[in-house]
């Protein structure tokens, strides 16, 4: 399968779409889930275009997987969080529906189940944890 430079997360790397940012580094873009899970719900993808894992290249998945453990460490404290959970899906098949590669970090507390996939938050409580995430990064 190709990479399809129209898809929306390019489209978020383009700045053609928005999205609440709330990190950046030359290699990687972490931006808020805006279907969110969980509260603190969000996205890292690298900047290079990408599909999947499967097609990723190991300086690819190196940036990528750095920054997400700096933002696991992020999250845990900005939402009091007792756990993460990290997820990626490859292919359809595999449960990717966008085809960039990305990562999913959701903050966990005990007993906590998961939102259901496909329903839309509520943009001004992305915004308020995106700034909780941003704070925990600054130390």
């Amino acid at each position: 399968m190709q990479y399809d430079p129209d898809n929306i997360f390019a489209k978020i790397l383009r700045d053609e779409i928005p999205s609440t940012r709330v990190y950046e580094d030359d290699a990687t873009l972490v931006f808020m889930d805006i279907m969110p899970r969980t509260p603190g719900h969000c996205l890292v993808i690298p900047k290079t275009p990408c599909r999947n894992v499967l097609d990723a290249s190991p300086r690819q998945l190196a940036d990528v997987m750095a920054t997400v453990q700096k933002i696991a460490n992020a999250v845990m404290p900005a939402f009091d969080a007792t756990g993460v959970t990290v997820q990626q899906f490859n292919e359809a098949d595999g449960g990717q529906e966008v085809f960039h590669l990305h990562f999913h970090v959701l903050p966990r507390h005990p007993g906590q189940r998961m939102g259901p996939p496909g329903q839309m938050g509520d943009m001004d409580e992305i915004a308020a944890n995106a700034q909780r995430i941003r704070a925990a990064l600054a130390g």
